[in-house]
């Protein structure tokens, strides 16, 4: 039993009889605690007087007369940005109810980074307290963007952006910045640094560093994980059960269907499917490629029947992997309901 990603502001939520996150005021006054929205010494008076409203009661209705007041232009623009996503918060039934919405009609309006805490949190929800750590590793990919690199031509990388950003900006060259650059491949020397079955559990005394790369490779174990993760996502926000299975090429003639998982790889399938050209540089980002089955027959769409779904991630021009989870939940072919 393992309580992970403790900053995630989970534990502060509840959970209602359909297994779907409620939002609280502990949930809500998190927010009042970023460097967004906390109090600094220069805070001005009006500023603290709302925060400290806030914090008492944090459904509270403000004015916009009252944001007004502060005298930082800056703040009052990060509470107007939150006051509206706090709003659109509590008019929803779940906290699933809410991200779903957020990409349905026109446009999101809400920062990435609020985003990307909410993927955190459901990720670790669906997880719960007895997960695998190498799915928790490879949970992280549904919100912290991973950097790519191909060592000896073949061996695809993975390491947390913001890690290797800031071990680069100080000029340190630990372990999983030589690995990234190739210089060294033995075991000895990735041993601390990269996750695999056998070390796996290092991952609980270091949950919250997000600094373990992962071998990404069809055929390895963390892509195997990354594959449940998927299917418990699936599963969690349309109650359709998947078996999702890593490939590494599509030869299927009868091709019907295909959601890309990230930006870069949406764009190549796309290509392949309408079958134009593709060159040999595009191919090659193309990290791994998946199977979707549906268990159910019946939650699928009636032209889809017996019919697999491919899925693929692939890295961008910046060897970036950012994956876009929502993806999943509104591009399968799924039967309608009435």
């Amino acid at each position: 039993m393992t309580n992970f990603w403790p900053r995630s502001a989970y534990k502060t939520l509840t959970v209602d009889a359909d297994n779907q996150l409620l939002v609280t005021d502990a949930f809500l006054r998190t927010y009042l605690l970023r460097p967004e929205l906390h109090l600094v010494p220069e805070s001005c008076d009006a500023e603290r007087a709302l925060h400290q409203r806030l914090t008492n009661n944090p459904r509270e209705v403000i004015s916009e007369s009252e944001i007004l007041a502060m005298a930082d232009a800056d703040i009052q623009v990060n509470y107007q940005v939150w006051l509206r996503y706090r709003t659109k918060l509590l008019a929803a039934s779940s906290l699933e109810n809410f991200y779903m919405s957020l990409f349905e009609g026109g446009g999101v309006d809400v920062p990435p980074l609020f985003i990307a805490q909410l993927a955190q949190i459901f990720i670790r929800h669906i997880l719960g307290e007895d997960c695998h750590p190498l799915d928790a590793r490879m949970g992280e990919l549904f919100f912290r963007t991973q950097k790519i690199s191909v060592l000896e031509g073949s061996i695809v990388m993975g390491a947390d952006e913001e890690v290797v950003d800031r071990n680069a900006k100080a000029g340190e060259t630990g372990d999983i910045m030589d690995l990234l650059k190739g210089k060294s491949m033995t075991m000895r020397s990735v041993d601390l640094d990269v996750l695999y079955e056998d070390n796996a559990d290092l991952y609980w005394d270091k949950n919250e560093d997000h600094d373990f790369a992962v071998q990404l490779n069809f055929g390895q174990p963390p892509i195997n994980h990354f594959c449940r993760v998927l299917e418990k996502w699936i599963e969690h926000f349309l109650g359709v059960k998947t078996r999702i299975t890593p490939m590494q090429q599509i030869s299927d003639p009868k091709w019907s269907w295909h959601v890309g998982l990230d930006a870069s790889a949406t764009e190549i399938l796309n290509k392949l499917y309408n079958k134009e050209p593709v060159d040999t540089d595009e191919l090659q980002k193309v990290i791994c490629l998946f199977r979707l089955d549906f268990i159910e027959e019946a939650a699928v769409s009636v032209a889809q029947a017996g019919k697999p779904v491919y899925m693929g991630i692939a890295m961008s021009d910046q060897k970036q992997l950012k994956l876009k989870p929502q993806n999943l939940l509104f591009n399968l072919p799924l039967a309608k309901t009435s």
